[in-house]
C-alpha cells in the first residue's frame, strides 16, 4: 500500500510544472463552475432532463454530473459499464453536503476529480517521457506541455464527461506498462485485471488497449491458457455481463416508468383537449340556435360572395425551408452498438477539420458547440497558418512513429492508436464529433515526437526542438483564449 501512495507523491523537479498546470485548471474550472451555477445547483426532483438540456459544450455529455446527483445512467451502460459504480462515493459525499448546504453540489465536487485525473495524467505522462524515454528535463517539460495544450485535452479537464478519467487510466496503464518493460518484467494476471476493470469500466474500448499492453510487454507469455482465461476471457464476460444487469436493473425500469408518465400525461392532455373542444363546439352550436333566419340569409349571401371572389392559396412553407447540414452518416445498421458507426461522412474531411483539427486546436467559428444542435460537421479555419501549424504537428507525428519503430513502447502506443482509427475513421463511430475523443489517443502526438527527439542530435535537435516550441506556445495561447472568450 505505501508503494501505491508513493507513486502519487509529486517529486521535486515535478513541482513547478504542476503548479503551472493547477493554476490553468483551476481557473478554466472556475468558469464552468460560474457559468452553470444558477442553472445546476437549485434542487429539482429529477437532474437528468435539466443538465442534459442546458449544458453545451462541444457535444460532451454531463454525466456524472446526473450520477452524483441523482446515481442514476443515463447514458448508453454498456460503453461506460462501471462508471456509475466509482462514482458512487461522490454521490454520497454530495447528498451530505446537499443536506448541510441546501444546494446540488455536483458542480463543485466534479472539478476536483477532473482535476485530480488531469494532473496525475500530466505527472505520469512526464514520467514516461523521463524514466522510460530518458528525455532531458526541459524536452521533457516541452512535451507534457504541449499534450496538454491540445484544445480537447484541456477541456476534457473541465467537462463533467468521463473523457478525463479515460485518459488518466490510459497514461497509468502506459506508465506501468513501460516500467515493466523497462524491467523486463511480465504484466501480472492481476495487474491486467486490475487495469482492465477500472480502465474498461470508465470505458469499454479502453479496456482492449489494456490486453493489448498485455500483449507487447508479454509477447509469447500473453498467450499461455492461464493467461488468457483469467485475465482477458474471464473478466470480459463478467464485465459484459456486469452491463447486462445494470441496464435491465438501473436503466430499464427508469425508461419504463418515464414512458409510462409520458402516456399518462399525453392521456390527460388528450383528454383536455377533447373536453375543450366538447365545450367549444356547445357554444357554437348555442349561438347557432340563437340566430335568426334573416342574419343566416345574410351570413350566407356574404359567404357565397366570397366563395366566388377567394382563390385557393398554397403554402411554399416545405419548399423553401433551409437545407441543414446532416448531424450524422448513415450507420452499418441500426443495432446497439452499429448505430453509432457512419459509412458516409467525408474521411478526408473529418481527418483534416476534426480528428488532427478541432481536437488539437479549436476553430473560430462555432466554438465549443455541439453537432447535435447547431454546429455544422465540418468547420473550415479562417487561416491558413491554422492548416500550417496541423501540418508540422502532423510532420512530427508521423516522422516520430518512424523514429520509434523499433521501441515496444512505441509499438504499444502505434497499436492503441490504430485502434482508435479503425474505429472512428474506419467504422465512422462517433466520427461525427471525433475530436471529444482526443483524449484517448492524443498522448501519442507527443510520445511519437519524443521517439524523434531521441534519434536527433546537433543542429537537426535543435530546430525539431524549436518547431515543437512554437508548436506548443501557439496551441496553448491559442486554445486557452478562445476557450476564456467563450467560457465567460
Amino acid at each position: 500500500m505505501k508503494k501505491i501512495f508513493s507513486l502519487f507523491k509529486i517529486q521535486k523537479e515535478e513541482r513547478l510544472l504542476v503548479l503551472f498546470f493547477l493554476v490553468v485548471l483551476v481557473a478554466l474550472n472556475g468558469l464552468v463552475i460560474n457559468l452553470y451555477y444558477d442553472k445546476f445547483t437549485p434542487f429539482t426532483r429529477f437532474y437528468w432532463p435539466l443538465f442534459i438540456r442546458n449544458f453545451h459544450v462541444s457535444g460532451f455529455d454531463p454525466i456524472t454530473y446526473s450520477i452524483i446527483s441523482d446515481w442514476w445512467a443515463g447514458y448508453n451502460v454498456y460503453r461506460p459499464p462501471l462508471l456509475a459504480f466509482f462514482m458512487y462515493p461522490f454521490y454520497l459525499l454530495n447528498k451530505l453536503l446537499m443536506y448541510i448546504t441546501g444546494i446540488n453540489c455536483a458542480i463543485f465536487i466534479m472539478p476536483f476529480l477532473q482535476t485530480f485525473c488531469g494532473i496525475y495524467g500530466f505527472v505520469f505522462f512526464y514520467r514516461i517521457l523521463r524514466t522510460s524515454l530518458k528525455l532531458r528535463r526541459f524536452d521533457a517539460s516541452l512535451l507534457t506541455i504541449m499534450l496538454f495544450s491540445f484544445a480537447y485535452i484541456l477541456l476534457s479537464c473541465i467537462v463533467p464527461d468521463h473523457f478525463i478519467m479515460s485518459f488518466f487510466m490510459l497514461v497509468f496503464t502506459l506508465y506501468v506498462a513501460s516500467q515493466r518493460i523497462d524491467k523486463q518484467l511480465l504484466l501480472t494476471k492481476t495487474q491486467t485485471i486490475l487495469l482492465f476493470v477500472v480502465t474498461g469500466g470508465i470505458s469499454l474500448n479502453n479496456g482492449l488497449k489494456v490486453f493489448l499492453a498485455s500483449l507487447f510487454v508479454n509477447g509469447k507469455k500473453f498467450f499461455n491458457w492461464r493467461h488468457l482465461l483469467l485475465a482477458i476471457i474471464l473478466p470480459s464476460a463478467v464485465m459484459w455481463g456486469v452491463s447486462k444487469w445494470e441496464y435491465k436493473a438501473m436503466v430499464w425500469p427508469v425508461e419504463m416508468q418515464r414512458k409510462a408518465d409520458k402516456q399518462k400525461k399525453d392521456k390527460a392532455l388528450k383528454a383536455k383537449q377533447i373536453q375543450k373542444k366538447l365545450q367549444e363546439a356547445r357554444k357554437d352550436k348555442e349561438k347557432e340556435e340563437a340566430s335568426t333566419k334573416e342574419l343566416l340569409s345574410f351570413n350566407s349571401q356574404v359567404q357565397n360572395k366570397q366563395d366566388s371572389v377567394a382563390k385557393p392559396v398554397q403554402t411554399q412553407t416545405n419548399l423553401v425551408k433551409k437545407k441543414k447540414q446532416p448531424k450524422q452518416g448513415a450507420p452499418i445498421s441500426e443495432g446497439q452498438f452499429m448505430r453509432w458507426t457512419d459509412v458516409t461522412t467525408s474521411r478526408t474531411s473529418s481527418i483534416v477539420e476534426n480528428l488532427f483539427g478541432e481536437g488539437i486546436q479549436l476553430h473560430q467559428d462555432h466554438t465549443l458547440e455541439d453537432v447535435l444542435r447547431n454546429r455544422p460537421m465540418i468547420v473550415p479555419y479562417r487561416y491558413i497558418f491554422n492548416y500550417a501549424i496541423e501540418g508540422l504537428l502532423l510532420v512530427l507525428f508521423l516522422a516520430g512513429l518512424f523514429a520509434g519503430r523499433k521501441q515496444k513502447l512505441m509499438q504499444l502506443c502505434a497499436s492503441w492508436w490504430l485502434l482508435d482509427m479503425v474505429l472512428h475513421v474506419g467504422l465512422g463511430f462517433g466520427i461525427n464529433e471525433v475530436y471529444i475523443m482526443t483524449a484517448h489517443w492524443a498522448f501519442v502526438i507527443p510520445l511519437a515526437i519524443a521517439h524523434l527527439f531521441r534519434v536527433m542530435q546537433g543542429k537537426a535537435l535543435s530546430i525539431v526542438r524549436v518547431v515543437a516550441v512554437v508548436i506548443t506556445l501557439f496551441l496553448f495561447l491559442w486554445n486557452v483564449n478562445w476557450l476564456v472568450v467563450n467560457l465567460i
